[in-house]
Order: C-alpha cells, then structure tokens, then sequence
C-alpha cells in the first residue's frame, strides 16, 4: 500500500490508530480469500489514491479482515471488499463490494 494508508496488524493497533485519529477515518476491510483477492488488489490503488487525494480530511485506514476480526465484528462487515467511514468511533457510512474511483469519491464527498 501507497504511503498515507495505515495498515494495523492486530486489532488493538486498529483501535489505537482510531483513538488518535481527530477526524473521520475512512477503514477499507479486505480479504485473503480467493474470491476477495482480485477485487481487494483493485481497490488498494484507489485507496492509496484517495488517501494521498483527501490528505488532511481524513485518515485511511487498509484492514486485513483476518487479522482484526475486531473491528470487523463491530462495524458489521460481511464481505470484501467494504468500506467504512468512522467518526469518533462510530460508522456514519458504508459501503460493501469492488468501487470504482469516482464510486469511492461520491461515497466520500457524499459523507464527509
């Protein structure tokens, strides 16, 4: 992943990410398993694009759904790829499925 994209290891590092986050952060859940690869491959770039393009309105946030079941469970995410905007701890939006760039700027522009 691009530089300005956190990436926690353990759900604890999640949550602290978030806990020193002042604004919005937007958390994109990805998968490992064969049928969430390809369309999480796709939605790194234009996550790394985002968070370089919204530098400064908010902090984003690649976790590995595997590894912080966590916040996956607390956020109610289903499936990979998903996107969920959180503000002071809790989801104000979400998405669920591959996006495209202009798909994941509207979602964004939309809520923020």
């Amino acid at each position: 992943m691009a530089r300005g994209v956190h990436q926690p290891l353990e759900n604890e590092e999640f949550d602290f990410i978030l806990a020193m986050t002042d604004g919005p952060v937007l958390a994109y859940f990805c998968g490992n398993w064969p049928k969430a690869v390809k369309a999480c491959k796709e939605m790194d770039l234009i996550v790394s694009d985002i968070a370089v393009e919204y530098a400064g309105r908010l902090t984003a946030v690649r976790t590995d759904m595997t590894r912080c079941p966590g916040p996956v469970q607390r956020y109610g995410v289903t499936a990979a790829p998903s996107l969920v905007l959180i503000e002071h701890g809790e989801a104000t939006a979400a998405e669920t499925g591959p996006m495209d760039r202009t798909a994941v700027k509207h979602f964004l522009d939309t809520h923020l």
